[in-house]
């Protein structure tokens, strides 16, 4: 086995593959070895040897120098130490090091608990700093942007956050900059973070391992409006929520806690508890019309902007917005299922109820950082009213805060069902929470209005991807050979735009396109994985799971969708319908 290469880990005999470091070596033998810059990113294509930080040194038999295990690779008969007292001094050393310039704020840090360096710190047993500094690095705290918080005072130079931002994503918003202990991950010219390219996506904040990047919180503004007598306070969950929730109170990745949830947020005082699921299944009826329609005009040669590409994604619309704001015209007029609940909660539901809209206070919970700067935008605003559709997004973090600050155990509580009329989904609706999901649910209800014909397996396996890439399908419907691509990531996403650029050489006619690898399970505002991508499969099982247990699992057939369309909406691309559920011409983005 010429390819396979000897060592010895700790004692340990093991072979690996040529081109291994020693780091993924010690992971084969269960050798644990710290690590504070390293990204595992190869499921995704990209190669991440930073050796910044120096935590995961090791003593390799016969060399001088400690070697840093993530950026070595590993050589015929080498013995690696991972555990000598040389090594152990050497790591102490620089986790105090890093503590020396890092505030001592640790017990009210946003990351407290789950911050990496305070779990690193308590393993190796620091318990005093020996090397302190004449003055810490101080920096203005950056609140510019709706979604994002940095404190880069608690920047410790691991550089996670650049690498996801400028190598998985592409938004290219943050760059190390100066050296010593003035070096810190910034902004070009040190701009804030909403005076960038920053998308909003949440994923430098998913991968940080302090707190030098964290949400904005709104549990405040939620708490405040709980306990308003005069307002009616109603909540909205969306489809990757329920699959990620439960770990945040010890559940094992991989099970929905959908109906524990629903319980868990009546108790926190809500007045009605309803599910964006619904909303994707309206998001459905509008988009599946509307690529029904450009699709019609493309076949008779008719001019029309085609590829049509999904608009549920709002970390996604931003980096159209700055890096290609001359293909504004492709994505669906659409808005996300979180503003069309937002749009009928104060129109349709507020007028069923007799609720004055000024009164009504929406939330949203969802798992990305980015909605909470599309809750913001202007154009959000259907109804007229002194506030946007919806009033207030947090994240599946934040619920889980406010769960445990209301003393509810969630473990402990029944399930139940969402409220009428704004709560009943299908399968297609829960299935938005994954890569691929928004164009299997489309498709579901496409191929019937475009064939006619009643759709007897409603999986399509070809555009599902639990992968981390981008995905071409052939579809075919009816007559006609859909070409459809599914990507997630907006280093996927630049790819595909690029491709379009250069003539669409794969002829594609619908795209979707998510902002996060692995799509909103994923999420900026989801519970911390720690590198773990496998957790990230086991949310969207669980997500595919509730959708195969579905009575219904196409969109144009949930009975509450057909009613809303029978006493409000009209038809799907109607006049009423565009009014609320859609948005204007994309225009390049005003910074708040």
């Amino acid at each position: 086995m010429s390819n396979m290469i000897n060592l010895t880990i700790d004692g340990i005999e093991t072979q690996v593959p040529a081109g291994s470091t020693i780091l993924q070596a010690a992971e084969q033998v269960g050798v644990h070895i710290p690590t504070l810059c390293y990204l595992d990113l190869h499921e995704i294509g990209i190669e991440n040897k930073p050796a910044s930080c120096r935590v995961c040194v090791v003593e390799v038999v016969g060399r001088r120098n400690l070697a840093p295990a993530c950026a070595t690779p590993v050589a015929e008969g080498m013995v690696v130490r991972t555990n000598t007292p040389k090594v152990i001094d050497s790591r102490k050393m620089v986790v105090e090091l890093m503590l020396s310039d890092h505030p001592k704020d640790c017990l009210t840090c946003p990351k407290s608990g789950q911050c990496e360096l305070q779990t690193l710190a308590e393993s190796l047993g620091v318990r005093k700093i020996r090397v302190t500094g004449d003055s810490m690095s101080t920096y203005a705290l950056d609140e510019s942007s709706p979604s994002i918080i940095r404190d880069r005072d608690k920047c410790i130079m691991c550089r996670r956050c650049e690498t996801m931002c400028n190598q998985v994503q592409t938004v290219g918003a943050l760059t190390a900059v100066d050296r010593g202990f003035g070096a810190v991950v910034s902004t070009a010219f040190d701009l804030p973070i909403n005076e960038t390219v920053c998308t909003m996506c949440g994923q430098c904040i998913q991968v940080c391992p302090v707190g030098a990047l964290t949400e904005k919180s709104n549990l405040d503004e939620v708490i405040e409006a709980l306990g308003d007598p005069d307002k009616t306070v109603i909540v909205n969950t969306a489809p990757a929520v329920r699959a990620a929730l439960g770990e945040e109170f010890g559940i094992e990745p991989g099970y929905s806690v959908t109906g524990e949830m629903a319980a868990a947020l009546r108790r926190v005082g809500f007045d009605y508890v309803f599910d964006t699921d619904f909303a994707a299944d309206l998001t459905i009826m509008e988009e599946a019309q509307e690529l029904v329609d450009r699709l019609n005009k493309f076949l008779k040669g008719e001019p029309v902007a085609m590829p049509m590409i999904t608009s549920c994604c709002p970390a996604w619309i931003n980096f159209l917005e700055t890096q290609f704001p001359d293909m504004q015209e492709l994505p669906s007029s659409a808005k996300s299922p979180m503003e069309m609940f937002g749009a009928m909660a104060k129109s349709y539901f507020a007028q069923k109820k007799g609720i004055d809209p000024e009164d009504l206070v929406v939330v949203s919970v969802m798992p990305c950082t980015a909605k909470k700067f599309e809750a913001k935008r202007d154009e959000m605003n259907s109804n007229g009213t002194s506030r946007n559709d919806i009033d207030i997004s947090i994240t599946t973090r934040e619920l889980a805060q406010l769960i445990k600050q209301m003393n509810i155990d969630l473990l402990e509580l029944e399930e139940e069902d969402f409220d009428d009329p704004l709560g009943e989904s299908t399968g297609a609706g829960v299935i938005f929470g994954k890569t691929g999901g928004v164009m299997e649910a489309a498709l579901r209800t496409g191929y019937e209005w475009i064939t006619g014909q009643e759709l007897g397996d409603v999986e399509f396996e070809d555009v599902r991807s639990t992968e981390y890439g981008m995905k071409v399908a052939h579809v075919q419907i009816g007559d006609v050979t859909l070409n459809v691509a599914v990507a997630s990531g907006l280093g996927n996403a630049r790819a595909i735009m690029e491709e379009i650029k250069a003539g669409n050489p794969n002829q594609l006619h619908f795209i979707e396109i998510m902002a996060c690898p692995g799509g909103c399970v994923n999420g900026g505002g989801q519970p911390y994985h720690f590198g773990d991508l496998s957790i990230i499969q086991d949310r969207q099982a669980a997500l595919l799971e509730e959708d195969e247990n579905k009575t219904i699992r196409k969109s144009h057939e949930n009975p509450s969708i057909k009613k809303i369309y029978e006493e409000f909406l009209g038809k799907p691309g109607s006049h009423v319908a565009h009014e609320y559920l859609h948005t204007p011409a994309h225009v390049y983005r005003e910074k708040i």
